[in-house]
């Protein structure tokens, strides 16, 4: 349990490698250019909170609460989001560079993923229902046994994934997309 509330606050350039992150409650804060990376964030609670420039690379998410949390030009390098706290996980994600991150299983409807980076991400059983990809890398990222059902991936590159392994009702996709929607087929498309 968090021990420390804070409200309405705005943290800026805090460099969490040298000083251990404060387990506490946030709700309504700005956090810009701070550096979480291979910190320890567990169980701490975000609640309408932005961050900006902020790099997160490798912090521990255990029990990690984000609900209604917007990242914008962070770094989100390996984060493992199935470690937080699922109870209102909502979040945004504007600009940011989330390779090799891992949202299996999560429940993560009408979640915005815009100009970001996401190779090698696994989306595997995850929930996306209503997402959207807006111009996004999505290169070697895992879609397996996915919702994708009403997902916008028309300004998405680098998409591969199996239409007999994901559930794709409604799902909106370009011409571009189709060579990744056909390789297990081993088909080739030429113009």
């Amino acid at each position: 349990m968090t021990s420390e509330y804070y409200e309405g606050e705005k943290i800026v350039s805090i460099d969490y490698k040298n000083n251990l992150f404060e387990q506490a409650e946030y709700d309504n804060c700005r956090f810009e250019t701070c550096d979480f990376s291979n910190n320890k964030l567990n169980n701490s609670i975000f609640t309408n909170c932005t961050f900006v420039d902020c790099n997160f690379s490798l912090a521990e998410l255990s029990g990690t609460t984000f609900q209604q949390v917007i990242f914008k030009n962070c770094k989100l390098l390996g984060l493992q989001f199935q470690q937080c706290n699922t109870f209102g996980l909502s979040f945004t994600f504007d600009n940011c560079n989330i390779d090799h991150a891992s949202f299996y299983l999560l429940k993560i409807k009408k979640t915005s993923f815009k100009n970001c980076q996401l190779r090698e991400v696994d989306f595997s059983e995850s929930d996306l229902t209503g997402s959207s990809f807006h111009y996004c890398d999505l290169n070697q990222a895992i879609f397996d046994q996915t919702n994708l059902e009403q997902v916008d991936f028309r300004d998405a590159f680098n998409v591969t994934l199996s239409p007999n392994k994901n559930k794709l009702k409604k799902a909106k996709f370009t011409l571009i997309n189709l060579p990744g929607l056909l390789t297990e087929y081993d088909i080739k498309i030429e113009s």
